[in-house]
């Protein structure tokens, strides 16, 4: 088996349309699928040999094209900084609800399909990506998308008409309908692969090499699909997820987790999305796909799985294809620890399992991660010269994006801070609202001595609430006054290094001189203190 590996960078949007969205938009996947560059290979084969078609009963294009045990054309997956192939965030990844990956801090991440050791309090799935293994952390990467508005267009006219009803047909007549595209955006670089026999690799590789322009995905000619192929290397040996499979033999569990889509037929011969599970009395379809390559009955114990619906278009019939139920990528089946050799392992993951593997469905990891938690932090950006800003007005304007971009992202983290604080106790709605007032009088100036003359001038009864009140273990009172005599230190704010921005070669932070002549840290306080009040109020009223 041959191994040929090669980046695609887009040139300009790519629509490579999927499921997701309402029926006058387009949605593209946030990856190349191996489909679409079969079928780029095959445009290519047509030309080289002047074919006006593919004769389907040729051996040759048989072997290149639909052949699952000669050819197969994996998907394109985001290249790294280092120049490997991501592969899909795994869906047993688990994290704080509250807690947010950021471009300094990592973030802590717990693999359930492992090991469930750690209790979270609201754990949520980290969302939708790809990685690769670092040195010391997960680096996440996420694909940038760009959305374009269009108009459809008449195609005699070449503009789009109004449209009007047809008093004898009653029929709507006109071509200007509003559609959105969601494409991947233009300057990303993926990588992919095709798995072919030393016999016909060749042929591949001087296919790919003949230009390295290529258009992949829909609306080609609305500005669409360009694409550049470049990197194109071959091996002999080749493992997708960079890990021997000598060290995956002896596991406590056997896990197996989808590296693309995988499409299962039930006995039926209808198209199953059921994930094995212990509750089973009868085998789930991937459990007996499984089963019958490793010869061993198999247990489920668990399984973080999603499904989704796939399909395609096919150029010659002009058609989109029928859409099928899948497994998602990602998705992770955890069984009781079974008898497993290397070769095994190899086996099924050269071949994958499941249908249409030509177009690299149905790739599979055997035994592949081992850590039960670990921290997920952002690829470092690759740095460019800033740009000098030498007209006064694009001075001035770079300022106010950088000071509002500032403004935002303090407003964020207030929000997230009030979503997981509250005011605890036994404090009447009436001094709630007396302090409301009094922080809403000092936040146009950010003067936090008035209301520190409210705190140190409470009578009694006031002092009394003020104080059985509580946020966390600390009273009300001195939390407040902490944070009043103290603004400046933001000490509600958790990632203080996070909140800078820069836009162009204009910096803006929370300790910088603007920041500290606009009483930026007094003002977000006091709207904090006003915000809690606030949030004390209406949680009484339920």
């Amino acid at each position: 088996m041959k191994i040929i590996t090669f980046s695609l960078q887009t040139q300009q949007p790519l629509l490579a349309t999927s499921f997701q969205g309402d029926p006058n938009s387009d949605v593209s996947y946030s990856y190349i699928p191996g489909s679409m560059i079969r079928g780029a290979v095959i445009g290519r084969y047509i030309r080289h040999n002047n074919l006006s078609e593919l004769d389907l009963e040729n051996d040759e294009v048989k072997r290149l094209f639909f052949d699952a045990n000669n050819t197969l054309y994996l998907n394109g997956y985001l290249q790294s900084n280092e120049g490997k192939r991501t592969l899909p965030v795994l869906r047993s990844w688990f994290k704080e609800k509250d807690a947010e990956l950021s471009d300094e801090s990592p973030m802590p991440v717990y693999d359930f399909g492992i090991h469930r050791e750690h209790e979270l309090e609201s754990p949520k799935f980290i969302g939708e990506g790809f990685w690769t293994k670092g040195l010391r952390y997960v680096n996440f990467y996420k694909e940038k998308r760009r959305i374009n508005i269009h108009n459809r267009r008449d195609r005699k006219q070449g503009r789009s008409t109004q449209i009007k009803r047809d008093s004898t047909t009653n029929q709507f007549k006109g071509e200007g309908e509003i559609f959105r595209y969601e494409a991947i955006d233009s300057g990303q670089t993926f990588q992919a692969v095709i798995l072919s026999s030393s016999d016909d690799a060749q042929l591949l590789i001087d296919l790919l090499d003949k230009s390295q322009d290529i258009w992949l995905g829909g609306s080609q000619t609305a500005g669409y699909g360009h694409t550049k192929i470049s990197n194109i290397n071959s091996c002999e040996s080749w493992d997708e997820v960079n890990i021997s499979v000598d060290d995956r033999t002896h596991r406590d569990i056997l896990t197996i987790t989808l590296l693309s889509d995988l499409i299962l037929r039930d006995k039926c011969g209808q198209y199953a999305i059921i994930p094995p599970s212990s509750k089973d009395k009868v085998p789930a379809p991937l459990t007996k796909e499984i089963e019958k390559i490793l010869d061993a009955k198999l247990n489920p114990q668990i399984s973080y799985a999603s499904s989704t619906l796939v399909g395609g278009f096919n150029r010659k019939w002009g058609l989109p294809l029928p859409q099928v139920p899948a497994l998602a990528a990602g998705s992770i089946f955890v069984f009781d620890s079974v008898s497993i050799t290397s070769e095994q392992i190899k086996e099924i993951e050269a071949k994958g399992i499941g249908e249409r593997r030509t177009e690299g469905f149905g790739r599979v990891a055997v035994n592949w991660l081992k850590n039960a938690d670990f921290e997920v932090r952002l690829p470092k950006k690759i740095s460019s010269d800033k740009p000098e800003l030498k007209i006064d007005t694009s001075q001035t304007l770079a300022k106010q994006m950088a000071d509002r971009l500032l403004h935002q992202k303090v407003e964020q983290t207030l929000q997230r801070y009030l979503g997981r604080t509250a005011i605890k106790g036994d404090i009447s709605n009436s001094q709630l609202s007396r302090l409301q007032l009094v922080v809403r009088q000092a936040l146009p100036t950010g003067d936090c001595e008035l209301v520190l003359s409210l705190l140190n001038n409470l009578t009694g009864n006031a002092n009394s609430q003020f104080e059985k009140a509580k946020i966390g273990d600390i009273s009300l009172n001195r939390k407040l006054s902490e944070w009043l005599r103290n603004s400046n230190s933001w000490s509600w704010v958790s990632n203080k290094q996070d909140l800078t921005v820069t836009v162009a070669n204009v910096e803006r932070s929370i300790n910088d001189e603007f920041a500290i002549q606009n009483k930026l840290a007094e003002k977000s306080t006091l709207r904090l203190i006003m915000a809690l009040a606030k949030k004390a109020i209406k949680e009484d009223k339920k």
